[in-house]
């Protein structure tokens, strides 16, 4: 009961320190960060993730081995199962609604996939704590149910064990998501598809030498490629082609922009690696 009313303490806080995230990614850019701040979307899901490590998973290990080492007997049993069912109903709802907010970017794929690919953080964090939470309850109100069934108060210590355990390996998840989206994942293999159709499809376009993409928030993305154009082109026509390859590549993924076109030529030499425009360079 006290791991679950610690972790109950943890999530509420995150709550609020993704709203905070949320609302800080939407400033505006200045002379410092002339990027803007998307990425803070990002470092607060990560911090998210060190708390819920520190303040729910190591805490209800050492909350656990303590009761391991001296067992009691557990007080107010109707109370805590009375609590821990109402708890389920609570984080049920919350996860439910975190599903149906997902099911429309989620499409086709698992879920395990659409949480590893997905670049808004927040969703990953609220769809895998929820979880946890309810994971993590049913652990409890077994631990507890068990305990009193038995009268081994042993049974308690080893539910408190397991979701400190649990709340550790979603923790875990959590930071190596977050630490993928702060250093730059790259759009998703779908989106970089649709960005390169988009540009071999332009008037003007011959090929796609090289393209980079970088997310900076959930709802910006970084385009950078070289594009070889018809050779006959003036610097005005030049201009309008990138122009309207920006433009076509705006239809089909919305959020790519900052763009940057970069005109080159095709050159007789072997390419070197990652410079290829064929695939999608980065996972």
């Amino acid at each position: 009961m006290l791991a679950e009313s610690i972790h109950s303490v943890a999530d509420t806080g995150n709550q609020v320190l993704l709203l905070i995230g949320a609302r800080l990614s939407k400033r505006q850019p200045d002379e410092e960060f002339q990027f803007g701040f998307a990425r803070e979307s990002y470092f607060w899901s990560f911090v998210v993730a060190m708390i819920l490590f520190s303040l729910g998973s190591l805490f209800a290990l050492y909350e656990g081995i303590g009761k391991l080492r001296h067992p009691h007997e557990i007080d107010n049993v109707a109370w805590a199962i009375v609590i821990l069912i109402l708890g389920v109903v609570l984080e049920g709802s919350s996860f439910l609604t975190a599903v149906r907010t997902s099911q429309p970017l989620k499409g086709d794929r698992s879920w395990w996939r659409f949480i590893r690919s997905s670049r808004i953080a927040e969703l990953t964090v609220v769809l895998l704590e929820d979880f946890g939470a309810l994971i993590g309850l049913g652990i409890a109100l077994t631990a507890v149910t068990v305990s009193t069934v038995t009268g081994d108060p042993v049974w308690d210590a080893i539910g408190t064990i397991c979701i400190g355990v649990l709340l550790g390996a979603i923790a875990t998840l959590l930071a190596v998501e977050m630490r993928g989206l702060l250093i730059g994942e790259s759009a998703q293999p779908g989106d970089y598809d649709k960005i390169r159709t988009a540009m071999l499809g332009a008037p003007d376009v011959v090929d796609v030498i090289h393209l980079r993409t970088q997310h900076f928030g959930p709802e910006q993305l970084l385009v950078g490629a070289k594009i070889a154009f018809s050779r006959d082109l003036s610097v005005l026509q030049l201009a309008n082609a990138i122009n309207e390859v920006e433009r076509l590549v705006r239809e089909v993924v919305p959020i790519a922009r900052p763009m940057y076109i970069e005109p080159d030529i095709i050159r007789d030499v072997e390419p070197q690696p990652g410079d290829s425009g064929d695939s999608n360079p980065v996972s």
